[in-house]
């Protein structure tokens, strides 16, 4: 059974147990982001959808899956993350602002800069490179000799 408690855009809503899914401040923040970004309820398209992978029968028989389509960008989220659907309406509209902030705003999304992190990390060194890394290694290697204490004869 569940609860329905509106406030602003859409309806925050609690379990059997009482407990608010997604709470009336993180309701606010995402109206007041999506506000920001001119997004518009009326602009989305809201669809939910039979959930599929782990899980088992909870998430094979429940349409707790959530598909959003933002009709003037044309930008489309699914989310699945949680078991709840209202926990999954909220997380999809978070996506769909951090993909629309990417588009508008040409800023790249913290998972790009992990990927071209790691991109960087593991391209191959330039020869002057890697002769200066040597260069800058035997360095070290003679100074660390430098503090050797001298070996005493007996």
């Amino acid at each position: 059974m569940v609860q329905e408690l509106t406030t602003g855009l859409w309806s925050q809503k609690e379990n059997m147990m009482g407990l608010v899914v997604v709470g009336k401040e993180k309701i606010d923040l995402l109206a007041q982001r999506m506000k920001d970004l001119g997004i518009l309820e009326i602009d989305l398209v809201e669809r939910f959808i039979l959930g599929s992978g782990h899980g088992g029968q909870k998430i094979n028989k429940t349409s707790s899956s959530v598909y959003l389509k933002h009709i003037p960008t044309g930008i489309e989220v699914k989310c699945q993350s949680g078991r709840s659907q209202a926990l999954n309406r909220y997380l999809a509209r978070v996506l769909l602002c951090d993909k629309l902030e990417e588009v508008l705003l040409q800023k790249k999304s913290k998972a790009q800069q992990e990927r071209e992190k790691i991109r960087r990390q593991k391209r191959r060194r330039s020869r002057k490179q890697k002769e200066k890394m040597l260069k800058e290694k035997k360095l070290r290697g003679q100074l660390k000799e430098l503090r050797k204490l001298p070996a005493t004869k007996e």
